[in-house]
């Protein structure tokens, strides 16, 4: 027997009933001959770790542009929580880890420079609309390595509906699509009282009565529940309590550190950046290269610039539009 076979003979004697197995997935758009180590889902997993948009989620924005100091969450330190608090989850749950663990993974790689602002920018410019999910499933099925990663159905899946209004297919997508909200929500207030943005006691008492008083014990506190209360169930969920205790701590984010902060005085400049950049590219996309063929132009600029790193498209945007010195 090979290692992979005995890997999937162990999923099917230990996980949930609900869990998904590895040999019973749906497949690939293109046909991949089986690894002899590997189950189907570890493959997915390692494709994204090993894959250039992976590594670019370093040089990122979370929700503070380019921060100076070495603690702030870039892109990749947040994908590399929920991945975490996701594996947590499905290990307890019984569920695939190795698919929860590759959704997660995959499932920011398209987000853009500078965060949500750069994801909003585009969305003002690009004709067909911009939204950072479905822009990581782009990724994943054609960008990355020219050709795409050629995953397997429900990773695809999962990182496509980790947010909006449509649930993944998966147990194991609907864990990331929350660990995701619990992995920012309290990170990001962490960062927050890190940069004096807020201080602890300007947080909700009510939310902190229910979920704790320290970022550990939050998240605590939230992951039990949501395994207390998913338990044996075909979807994951979190108490009554303990969601509106967590939606009213992401209400608190949006009003005082999302929107209107003092870390977002500078989200305005990266828009028009975005955007200026964006219209030069359509006007000269010979600067980046771009073979204009069968696909859309408009369609190749945005993916160009939604892979770009913070630091790299201020490098480029002083090439272009800020002038030099004569030397």
């Amino acid at each position: 027997m090979l290692i992979r076979e005995e890997l999937e003979a162990r999923e099917e004697k230990i996980l949930s009933s609900l869990a998904s197995l590895s040999k019973k997935t749906r497949g690939r758009e293109k046909e991949d001959l089986p690894c002899q180590l590997r189950t189907e889902y570890q493959r997915d997993r390692d494709r994204i770790i090993h894959s250039k948009s992976f590594r670019r989620l370093k040089h990122k924005t979370q929700v503070f542009i380019a921060p100076k100091g070495d603690h702030y969450r870039t892109r990749l330190t947040h994908t590399l929580e929920v991945a975490q608090i996701a594996r947590t989850v499905a290990r307890a749950l019984a569920l695939n880890e190795d698919l929860t663990e590759a959704i997660a993974l995959g499932h920011d790689l398209g987000h853009t420079p500078f965060g949500h602002a750069g994801e909003a920018a585009l969305n003002e410019v690009f004709s067909q609309g911009f939204k950072h999910n479905e822009q990581s499933l782009r990724v994943v099925k054609y960008l990355e390595k020219g050709k795409g990663l050629n995953l397997t159905w429900e990773v695809c899946d999962g990182i496509l509906h980790h947010t909006g209004e449509e649930l993944p297919a998966t147990l194991e997508g609907q864990i990331v699509r929350i660990a995701d909200r619990i992995a920012y929500i309290n990170h990001d207030i962490d960062d927050a009282l890190r940069s004096n943005i807020i201080k602890s006691s300007d947080l909700p008492k009510y939310c902190l009565e229910t979920l704790g008083q320290e970022h550990g014990k939050r998240i605590d506190t939230m992951v039990k529940d949501l395994v207390m209360n998913s338990w044996g169930k075909g979807k994951i969920q979190m108490s009554v309590a303990v969601q509106d205790a967590t939606d009213c701590l992401r209400a608190y984010l949006f009003e005082n550190v999302y929107v209107g902060s003092v870390a977002k005085q500078e989200e305005e400049k990266a828009k028009r950046m975005i955007k200026e950049f964006f219209y030069f590219l359509l006007k000269y996309p010979e600067k980046i290269l771009l073979q204009i063929s069968n696909v859309d132009k408009e369609r190749l600029v945005c993916d160009y610039i939604a892979g770009m790193t913070d630091s790299y498209i201020l490098l480029q945007y002083e090439k272009y539009f800020l002038p030099s010195t004569w030397n």
